[in-house]
């Protein structure tokens, strides 16, 4: 993340004295770090394989895959950023009499996206790349999806027969799926309605052109497939039926189209026309096992449709949602023909509906209920269904759950087979809570509640009741940010204002896992060499002891919330250090120390399953002549290193002539190098565990899969100085023979040999097959494994377009490929025969750098599929249970530590023992967390924050606006971070909104200076200028409270110990050139209350009236304070001569409402909603605010900041963001319009509502082997050089700038990897047109971090493919330049890893 920097100030003046200097170009580069929350689409199926069942939620622009655990919680499998914007999502179900059998999908079902590509989609999951893969791309229309261009929401047939895509208005389009073999997965589309043509003479003699006429169908709001009964489709179920609600221009309500859809004759005919009068129609939906039955939702109701005869549908019942009760209604409704609505023009209530229904339902979630338009002439008291989800594989009669608007949940169970035909019984309400957007039912009775603006939540159906299992995290959407390093603990969080109404809150953002801290002690701990934990019994659930070695004593604590040192209980050596200790065999732990190994028995004392003696049992062994190095321990084994030459030794355990237990030695080996990590892979008691992410995936027992002779239990991995890592096998009796070898041979780009590349610690890990982890001394992570005939699995096999390009190439990648890395060339072809003997050589499949310390590895559990902790500079969790591709590691949130073990009580069952700052620190992961993100509530709507370091409190500013008479309710709050609890409250006048607010140091004080508006209107007219409304400029000052209760709660008068003595009251408008004192009672007249909580108060001292809403404020020069009032920007501040008075030193005009203030020293930038960007200069001497520069094209600012005196970097409404940079001096008699230049552009698809400049508080330094020269360094070093971006969906955005030569190297890669097919937008997006949208021609494009991080994802084989353009990449190589054409991948690595590390 992020640490914000305190603004710097300056008194340089501008001059004109040197020569023009040009604009700079801006080379930066866009990382997103935290992916937006807000889910728009959710659907459910068979996604992975035909054995699971799984969650897909759609969020504008990624596709987040997760499961729902059998405790109710939602834990995320991959999440996949898709380049695009996401229009609609939807299952198709696998049928194989429908769908053509291939084989990677067979027996799955496909995940169909409409995009702003303009494609039909069709996606499958890829368990062995762990990423979504495009099966197929249909065209539909040019990207961006005009209005009548199809592209705009899907509908599917229940059992996959069909598909049917629609545009906003006037057309859609039937898509049967095939069922023939082939690459396609549809067959051509059926358009309906029909296009016609006619000529139009022109009005020149001779000529002619053509035009298309559509018949217009009208706005369609929602659509959905009718199943009929088999004897309906008698032509072998090509009679589809499919309902259309839309809004036909001019009438007043909606109405339902009923179309037959024949697939074989290619033809959509409309059968009926249906509407009645009543409330407005919202959407329909069929119900699933009912053939000729659908729902028809409307405001207030819904009812039930027999479409058995389309020709003549009819209504069957009624259900009134304000009084949920069942009307029978078997009439026949009368066709639609009389209805067409009012042809006059008079206002539409459907179009204004389809506008505003979401911002109504929005505005009105925090009161819970729901106000609609006077046109709609129903009671406000009259619900409506916000959202609804069937049943899945439902036995018997169908059920539905439904939420209403005022956050009500209903379930309606359809009874079939009833003597009326169909009957609906609707229970009491089961649950409330916010109204939720979205819903999904899925498998177990767990419904996933989705809120729009909130949290939402996992419920379950228990004893007829909904239940709430657990939260389904939303932060958005993000209004203002606050980035601070608090309490100085080595890493940054933010704290953002998220939600609206009752569900807003403030959130407290980390990068990484989130982490609990449980305990943590004093810094007594100094020199500190290892932890571990151990069992007294192989069974215990639990672990017993907590042992700690020190450089020259050890101390054994017993495990719990509370530590106890049982050293002398257990019988450990407390004045050596331990090398290595575990449980050998029951109620037998061992000792490795570096003159001998203890075996002990410890007492009761230290357990309860201990002997009952005073003192425990010991015995020991010693080493002749050579002392011990390194050990490891594992049931009935120990393996010992000894000291050069490297000797490989194992001791058994067995029962001495005296009745005890003595060790004794088995075997040993002379090594041809030193043996520097020793690790014995085992595995917990009990049955093996699956996590939750691949259950179905793969067998629980897939110990059947292993490579010849490796078997748990019989082999251990040693890391050694040659240096290399090698599989042993350690069988008793036998001599220790090599299974597998992997040598260590890391070059960087000039050909040398990287130093410290001696294996620091080495892992087994298991998913589809055996993996082998070795931690560097360097800071690297290798990741090995077994070769195999080829890197591609079976599940690539398919003949799609996006995975045929890569197979075909898979030859020559294999021919032409030369690891970087390794001197093990390995033979491709004849890994077959590798396989068969021993030992196998290893391949090396993937490198990362984690750190520049030592990598240590420390599994969370003893079973080989156990997330794996690396520590090197800081923690990060490698989780190889994920996938089985690349190394995915991921940051803790925790400070960086030397020391870590896995720790397991009742009171903590999964906890970790970190060593930090000479400090023990028990921490147990949250994995249930999707985001590491605390919650403190508020309960309504926060608009900014900020952190006042002094009070280290939060200073919120939050509002809510209602309908009613009672009008805004705004205040400013004193919030505690740890606990979230309210200290204090200033609550603003009734009728006035703060708007902005900002802190100010005058003299030795810091002030907070608030904004607000007096109007409850908006501060904008459409036009973009400023309402004719007034403002108030308030001075707040921030004080510790030290009086009593009674004395707290008075008039903001109240005498404080500050520099403002006295409060001023100022009027701009009737006082030109200088201020007029006021008293603290004229203060006191426009009266804020406060209303106490503790700690820290605010407390009024000046306000000012101004001539229009205050929507920014900013302090320039440590002197003064700038503020916008509409269109006009005010300089305010305290004058020399009179510290006490408040004076407008000056003020501009510009054209449009000013929205931002932002500043760099000495230069000004404001941001309005029409004209852009303007830079402006204060002259004091003058006392005159001067423009200099202005925007080049109008565009809606939603906020800017200056990096320096000369570029800005700015955001807009429309997901945009660009850097504008001038030349640092004018030119003479230079006009200020228009002469800004635009330096580069990102197009990000989300409206980006707040950045803040910042630089990276972590930085990884490289060591001298892998160091770039200096013209190539990084800029990561430098202050002020990034700036962090919120939006509206919930995401944060990093932007980082870089040199010339990093742009160049990052760009090429870039441009490979948006062709390369496992990397390319999977959507079928033009990577560069849409991040460079809306971007005028030759402008520079930031990079695209997402897209680059995929690089290091992929194994170093596929990394070589790409850098060098070969088959299975589409990228152009022949017209690029010498460096283009050969890219060091060494380099690409270097520079990429560091971004990363540093943004992680």
């Amino acid at each position: 993340m992020a640490v914000q920097k305190k603004e710097a100030a300056g008194d340089q003046s501008h001059s004109k004295s040197q020569p023009k200097s040009q604009p700079k170009n801006c080379y930066c580069l866009a990382k997103c770090v935290l992916k937006g929350s807000a889910v728009l689409q959710a659907v459910y199926g068979h996604i992975r394989s035909p054995t699971t069942l799984d969650v897909v939620f759609g969020k504008e622009t990624a596709l987040e895959l997760v499961v729902v655990s059998e405790n109710g919680t939602i834990q995320p499998v991959c999440e996949q950023t898709v380049f695009g914007t996401i229009k609609d999502l939807a299952v198709l179900p696998w049928n194989d009499q429908c769908r053509a059998a291939q084989p990677q999908t067979y027996g799955k079902d496909l995940l169909v996206v409409l995009s702003d590509s303009g494609n039909l989609s069709f996606l499958t999951f890829s368990v062995e790349m762990h990423r979504f893969l495009a099966v197929a791309h249909i065209h539909l229309s040019q990207s961006g999806n005009l209005r009548r261009e199809l592209g705009r929401m899907l509908a599917v047939e229940s059992k996959g027969r069909a598909i049917a895509v629609a545009a906003f208005e006037d057309r859609m389009a039937v898509f049967p799926v095939t069922t023939a073999a082939g690459n396609n997965i549809v067959e051509e589309k059926i358009v309906y309605p029909m296009e016609s043509r006619m000529q139009v003479v022109d009005t020149e003699p001779g000529s002619s052109r053509t035009r298309e006429t559509i018949t217009g169908l009208g706005t369609i709001w929602s659509m959905s497939f009718v199943s009929i009964e088999c004897k309906a489709s008698s032509k072998g179920g090509s009679i589809l039926v499919l309902a259309v609600l839309l809004h036909r221009k001019g009438a007043v309500l909606n109405e339902l189209q009923v179309l037959v859809c024949d697939t074989k004759e290619k033809t959509i005919h409309l059968r009926s026309r249906f509407s009645s009068p009543g409330p407005l129609a919202l959407s329909v939906a069929g119900i699933p096992a009912s053939p000729g039955f659908a729902l028809l939702f409307r405001n207030g109701d819904f009812i039930l449709l027999d479409l058995i005869n389309p020709s003549n549908p009819c209504v069957v019942s009624r259900v009134r949602l304000s009084r949920l009760t069942v009307d029978e209604e078997m009439n026949v409704l009368e066709d639609y023909a009389g209805q067409e609505g009012d042809e006059e023009g008079n206002f539409s209530v459907a179009a204004s509906a389809l506008l505003e229904l979401s911002d109504s339902r929005t505005s009105s979630a925090g009161r819970g209920d729901i106000i609609y338009s006077e046109q709609c002439k129903f009671s406000s008291s009259c619900p409506a269904i916000s959202s609804w989800s069937w049943e899945p594989d439902y036995f018997g009669n169908p059920r539905l759950v439904i939420c209403l608007d005022v956050g009500d949940f209903f379930i309606a169970e359809f009874l079939l087979g009833v003597q009326d035909g169909i009957k609906i019984k609707v229970s009491n309400c089961h649950y409330k809570c916010s109204p939720c957007k979205l819903l999904l039912w899925t498998k177990g009775g767990f419904i996933a509640a989705l809120v729009e603006m909130g949290d939402g939540q996992v419920l379950k159906i228990e004893e007829g009741a909904l239940v709430c299992r657990s939260l389904i995290q939303n932060i958005a959407p993000i209004l203002d940010i606050s980035l601070v390093d608090y309490h100085n603990e080595k890493q940054d969080q933010m704290f953002a204002c998220c939600g609206m109404g009752r569900e807003g809150s403030l959130r407290i953002i980390r990068n990484g896992i989130s982490v609990e801290k449980l305990l943590s002690t004093p810094p007594i701990y100094q020199g500190v060499t290892g932890t571990w934990t151990m069992r007294m019994k192989h069974h215990d659930s639990y672990h017993s002891f907590l042992v700690i070695s020190f450089v020259e004593e050890t101390r054994v604590l017993s495990v719990g919330l509370s530590f106890v040192d049982i050293t002398d209980a257990v019988g450990f050596d407390p004045n050596a250090s331990t090398l290595a200790c575990g449980l050998v065999e029951e109620g037998r732990v061992v000792q490795v120390c570096r003159n001998e190994v203890r075996l002990c028995a410890p007492t009761a004392a230290a357990h309860p399953a201990g002997l009952d003696l005073s003192v425990p049992l010991c015995t020991s062994w010693r080493p002749k002549s050579l002392s011990i190095s390194l050990g490891a321990i594992a049931w009935r084994t120990i393996i010992l290193a000894l000291s050069s030459p490297g000797i490989l030794l194992m001791l058994g355990i067995r029962t001495s002539s005296s009745g005890g237990h003595e060790l004794y030695e088995i075997q040993k080996v002379q090594l041809q190098a030193e043996v520097s990590c020793i690790s014995i892979p085992q595995e917990e008691p009990g049955p093996s565990s699956v996590p939750a992410s691949i259950v179905g995936l793969v067998e629980d027992n897939s110990y059947g899969t292993f490579p010849d002779g490796v078997e748990i239990g019989k082999i251990c991995v040693v890391g050694t100085h040659k240096p290399s890592v090698e599989l042993l096998s350690m069988v008793h009796g036998e001599n220790f023979t090599a299974l597998a070898v992997g040598s260590i041979s890391l070059t960087n780009t000039m050909g040398t040999a990287v130093s410290g590349c001696v294996p620091q610690d080495v892992r087994l890990a298991l998913f589809d097959r055996l993996y082998i982890l070795s931690g560097l001394r360097n800071g690297m992570l290798l990741r090995y494994e077994w070769p195999t005939s080829s890197i591609f699995s079976s599940e690539l096999t398919s003949p799609n377009c996006a995975l045929n390009t890569m197979l075909d190439a898979k030859s020559s990648l294999t021919d032409s490929y030369e690891s970087c890395h390794s001197q093990d060339k390995i033979n491709f072809n004849k890994m077959d025969t590798a396989e068969s003997s021993f030992p196998a050589q290893l391949q090396l499949i993937a490198v990362r750098r984690v750190g520049m310390t030592p990598v240590f590895l420390v599994p969370l559990c003893e079973s080989l599929r156990s997330d794996i902790i690396a520590l090197s500079d800081r923690p990060w969790l490698i989780q190889i249970a994920r996938d089985s591709q690349r190394i995915a590691y991921t940051s803790i949130s925790f400070q960086p530590a030397t020391h870590a073990t896995p720790v397991s009580s009742i009171d903590c069952p999964t906890g970790i023992f970190f060593v930090a700052d000479c400090s023990l620190h028990l921490v147990e992961m949250v994995h249930t967390k999707r985001l590491n993100v605390q919650k403190l509530l508020l309960g309504r709507t926060p608009r900014r924050v900020l952190y006042h370091s002094e009070s280290k409190t939060l200073l919120v500013m939050q509002s809510e606006c209602y309908e009613d008479d009672s009008g805004p309710v705004s205040e400013i709050c004193c919030v505690d971070p740890l606990s979230g609890s309210l200290l204090s409250t200033f609550r603003l006048d009734p009728g006035e909104t703060a708007k902005c607010m900002r802190l100010w140091k005058v003299g030795n004080e810091q002030v907070l200076v608030v904004g607000t508006g007096l109007s409850a209107g908006r501060a904008i007219m459409p036009s973009g200028e400023a309402e004719s409304s007034k403002g108030r400029f308030l001075i707040l000052q921030i004080e510790p409270i030290h009086s009593s209760r009674s004395d707290m709660v008075r008039s903001s008068s109240a005498a404080s110990v500050s520099p403002f003595h006295d409060g001023v009251s100022y009027n701009p408008e009737n006082t030109p050139s200088s201020s007029a004192a006021g008293s603290p009672d004229e203060a006191n007249r426009e009266g804020a209350r406060f209303e106490e909580g503790g700690g820290w108060k605010l407390t009024l001292k000046w306000h000012v009236s101004m001539p229009g809403i205050v929507l920014a404020v900013c302090p320039y020069l440590e002197v003064y304070m700038l503020a916008s009032a509409g269109n006009s920007l005010f300089c305010l501040g305290f004058p020399a001569d009179a510290p006490q008075r408040l004076r407008r030193f000056s003020s501009v005009k510009t054209r449009f409402t000013i929205t931002c203030i932002t500043v760099h020293l000495t230069r000004i930038a404001v941001g309005d909603c029409r004209d852009g960007i303007l830079f402006f200069s204060y002259v004091e001497d003058a006392r005159k605010l001067e423009q200099l520069y202005c925007d080049p094209a109008q565009r809606l600012v939603a906020d800017c900041v200056l990096m320096d005196p000369d570029t800005a970097f700015v955001s807009d409404r429309r997901g945009n963001f660009c850097a504008l940079s001038c030349s640092n001096l004018l030119e003479e008699n230079a006009s200020p319009e228009r002469n800004l230049t635009l330096s580069c552009w990102y197009h990000l698809g989300e409206a980006i509502m707040r950045i803040q400049k910042g630089s990276f508080s972590y930085k990884l330094p490289m060591d001298d082997g892998m160091k770039p020269s200096s013209r190539n360094e990084m800029l990561l070093d430098g202050a002020d050089n990034a700036v962090v971006a919120s939006t509206l969906l919930g995401s944060v955005v990093i932007f980082i700038q870089l040199n010339r030569e990093e742009y160049d190297l990052l760009d090429a890669v870039q441009s490979r990897l948006a062709s390369f097919p496992l990397t390319a937008p999977v959507l079928g997006n033009i990577h560069s047109q849409f991040r460079g949208r809306g971007s005028p021609v030759g402008v520079c494009k930031v990079l695209d971090g997402d897209m680059l991080a995929q690089f290091l994802e992929l194994t170093s084989m596929q990394q070589q493919a790409v850098l060098a353009g070969q088959p299975g990449s589409t990228s152009d190589t022949a017209n690029l330049d010498p460096l283009q054409r050969s890219i060091p991948l060494d380099q690409v690595l270097r520079l990429l890893e560091r971004v990363h590390n540093a943004l992680n």
